[in-house]
This record gives structure tokens, sequence and C-alpha cells, in this order.
């Protein structure tokens, strides 16, 4: 009787559907993970915006909180100079407007465009809903970060009640 070596054609087959089930448990689990992890950060950069805005607000008195996110930040790479258009409170990847797959954004409050400004407020939103992130958040003035699962249509403050 001859000896075989190597695999049958079957044996093959078998190991490539066990390896395809265990891809099909696994890659959810990482998208879910990958999510959480997008949306961790994103709390974390509100978190580090309404700080940046706070030293703003402290720092340029006369002009108040910042309109523009580009204002709080610098340019990615390149050695930061502080004043009033680039306070230097946050990163420059984070000043762009996008960071974690969330974009960005700081609006006027409630209040207007007065001078100085007295209120702000910090949008974030998945770049793809349910790819990069499933909420999105929003603060102002008061620092807490607030949650929603649907679009924030307008800036924080005026769907507040809504947010869970």
């Amino acid at each position: 009787m001859r000896q075989q070596k190597g695999f049958s054609l079957i044996e093959l087959l078998i190991v490539v559907a066990i390896i395809l089930i265990i891809a099909a448990i696994a890659i959810p689990n990482l998208m879910r993970a990958r999510m959480s992890a997008n949306e961790s950060s994103a709390v974390g950069s509100v978190r580090s915006i309404n700080t940046a805005e706070v030293s703003y607000n402290a720092a340029y008195s006369d002009i108040g909180f910042s309109s523009a996110l580009a204002n709080l930040g610098g340019t990615a790479g390149a050695a930061c100079t502080p004043s009033s258009a680039t306070g230097c409170f946050i990163d420059g990847s984070l000043s762009s407007g996008t960071k974690s797959g969330y974009t960005f954004t700081v609006n006027l409050g409630s209040a207007g465009a007065g001078t100085p400004q007295n209120s702000y407020a910090v949008d974030a939103a998945p770049v793809i809903l349910n790819q990069t992130g499933g909420r999105f958040f929003c603060s102002f003035e008061d620092a807490v970060v607030r949650s929603s699962t649907v679009t924030l249509g307008t800036t924080c403050t005026a769907v507040t009640p809504a947010l869970q």
C-alpha cells in the first residue's frame, strides 16, 4: 500500500469552512469594538474642546469663546504660536475638524454673535453613521457631554431636552 503525503481536497475544504465561520463571528465584534473606541475618542475630544474653549475665553476675554474650531488649535504638524487666530489649546488634527471617525464643529451658542461671545456649542457626528460611530455628541458652556442616536439638526443648546 502506498503512503499518502499532504491533505485531501475534503480536508482542505473543511479547514477553509472553519476559518470562514470563525471570521463571520469575529468581524462584526471587531467592528463594534472599533465603533466603541471611536465613540470614546469622540467624547474625549469633546471634553478637550470644552477645556480649550474655557482656556480661550480666559486668555482672550475681549473676544470671549471661540466661534471656530481652527481658533482653538494650530496647523497639524507645524509649530504653534498662540494668538486669537490659533490658540494652541488643542492639537492640529482635532482643530482640523476630523479625528477618529468623527467630525467636530464649534458653533455660536444661543446668545448670538455678540462681543465678547458668551456661549458656544460643540457638535460631534460620525463620518459614516453605524460604521465609524453610532451616536452623536454635543456640549456647551456647562461642559456636560450629551449623546443622541439621531442626527442633531441644530446646535446642542436647541435640542438639549431631546438628548439621552
